[in-house]
C-alpha cells in the first residue's frame, strides 16, 4: 500500500479520543511510509490527521473543492493540495489516488464518502478495501445496520465480510493487506 484515503470531518467531536485517533492514524501512516490522501481541510479531524502525518515526516495530499478553499478551509502547508471544481471530482480523485479507504468518526459527509466507496466496490468500480475506524464504538450502530442488511438479504454475507469495523490499526492494515475486492455483481437476464 502506497496511499490511503482517509475520510473525516472538519469537526473534532466532543471527546479527545477522536482527536487522539486521528493523530494516531496520521502518525501510523507516516511511520509506514503510506501517503495520506484526504479532503485537504485544516480544521477538525482533517487538520489533525494531516498535521500528525506531516509531523512524522509523511506525505500528505489534500483534495479540496474550490468553494471550500475560497471559504478558507484549505490546509495550504501540506505536501500537495489540489483544488477541484466540485465534490464529485474530489471523491473520485481521492479514490483513484488511494489503495485503501478509512473513515474516522465523522458526520454525514464522512459516512457518505465511505459508503459510496464500498458501494462502488460491489459494482466493480473500486478495488480499494474500506474500513470504519471504530474509535470507542462510534460506528457500532452502523455496523449493526450492515449486519441487518445482510440478515435481510440486501447485502450478501460474502460482501459483508469485505467491510471492516475495527479500532485496532494493526488489524485494519492486516485486513487491507490481505483484501480481495468483491466479485462483480451479476444479474440473471432471464428474470423478468
Amino acid at each position: 500500500m502506497k496511499s490511503i484515503a482517509v475520510y473525516c470531518g472538519a469537526a473534532t467531536g466532543n471527546s479527545e479520543i477522536y482527536q487522539q485517533a486521528a493523530e494516531n492514524l496520521g502518525g501510523w501512516l507516516a511511520q509506514h511510509k503510506i501517503d495520506l490522501i484526504y479532503g485537504g481541510g485544516r480544521f477538525g479531524l482533517m487538520g489533525i490527521v494531516a498535521k500528525a502525518a506531516l509531523t512524522k515526516g509523511g506525505r500528505v495530499h489534500g483534495i479540496i473543492t474550490q468553494e471550500l478553499a475560497e471559504r478558507g478551509a484549505a490546509y495550504k502547508d501540506i505536501t500537495q493540495l489540489d483544488i477541484v471544481p466540485n465534490m464529485s471530482i474530489r471523491k473520485t480523485k481521492m479514490l483513484t489516488l488511494s489503495d485503501g479507504c478509512i473513515a474516522l468518526p465523522g458526520g454525514p459527509g464522512t459516512l457518505e464518502e465511505i459508503a459510496e466507496a464500498f458501494s462502488w466496490a460491489r459494482l466493480g468500480d473500486n478495488s480499494n478495501p474500506c474500513v470504519f475506524y471504530n474509535v470507542d464504538g462510534y460506528y457500532e450502530p452502523l455496523k449493526a445496520m450492515f449486519d441487518q442488511m445482510t440478515e435481510k438479504e440486501f447485502l450478501t454475507k460474502v460482501d459483508r465480510e469485505k467491510l471492516l469495523f475495527s479500532d485496532d490499526l494493526a488489524e485494519i492494515f492486516d485486513f487491507m493487506a490481505h483484501y480481495l475486492p468483491p466479485e462483480i455483481r451479476r444479474y440473471n437476464q432471464n428474470v423478468g
